[in-house]
């Protein structure tokens, strides 16, 4: 008898199916992705699928999914379509719990920024603003957007180029390289539960020569 269940996507509930994945593909880095409208009005919001995709150009893709309840755009996307710039910002331990708050269904025009306490810095080459307590920002221009589908959950690609990196220097060691302990990043999993990706938690496996 084989240990394993099968989930066909087309038989299975859209939010088991996500649930599934959700605790599968772990842990996830988290973008958090300032946007700004064609008003000039800034948005906040974290999104976990996202990875990096290339670095000549140096690419960074992330996913503002529509919703699963009701199948509409989150405000980033719509911000995104009407100017296309992002700023996204590493996301730390200590920033865990604003992230989260940040993340919740405000009213369009709400300055996530002010409701969970997060400090907007001016940007060099891009109009939404940066996240200052964060210790990596990568300031991006948003070269295409992919929609994957139109369907509840359907996935929204929005592909950037990195045009400048924000390092804070109290996050480096003395290579100048990123000190995980230091940058203390957390990642995603399923449910309510994160990863805190420094301390015990690092390992090292040499690269084969």
């Amino acid at each position: 008898m084989s240990p394993y269940l099968h989930f066909d996507p087309k038989e299975t509930s859209i939010p088991k199916f996500h649930h599934l994945m959700l605790g599968a593909i772990a842990p996830r880095p988290i973008a958090l992705a300032s946007t700004i409208d064609k008003e000039g009005r800034p948005n906040l919001s974290p999104f976990s699928f996202y990875n990096a995709f290339g670095a000549n150009p140096p690419i960074l893709v992330f996913s503002p999914s529509r919703r699963g309840k009701d199948n509409t755009t989150k405000d980033t996307y719509d911000n995104i379509k009407e100017v296309p710039e992002v700023v996204i910002n590493a996301v730390t331990y200590g920033m865990a719990q604003q992230v989260s708050d940040s993340s919740a269904d405000f009213p369009k025009g709400v300055n996530e920024f002010e409701m969970v306490g997060f400090t907007m810095e001016p940007s060099d080459l891009v109009k939404p603003f940066r996240v200052r307590e964060s210790p990596v920002q990568f300031e991006c221009k948003v070269l295409q957007v992919i929609e994957t589908g139109t369907g509840n959950a359907a996935g929204n690609l929005v592909i950037c180029e990195i045009l400048r990196i924000h390092i804070s220097a109290d996050v480096l060691d003395e290579q100048g390289r990123i000190d995980p302990d230091k940058i203390d990043l957390v990642g995603r999993l399923g449910g309510d539960n994160y990863v805190r990706a420094s301390g015990s938690g690092l390992f090292r496996i040499a690269k084969p020569e």
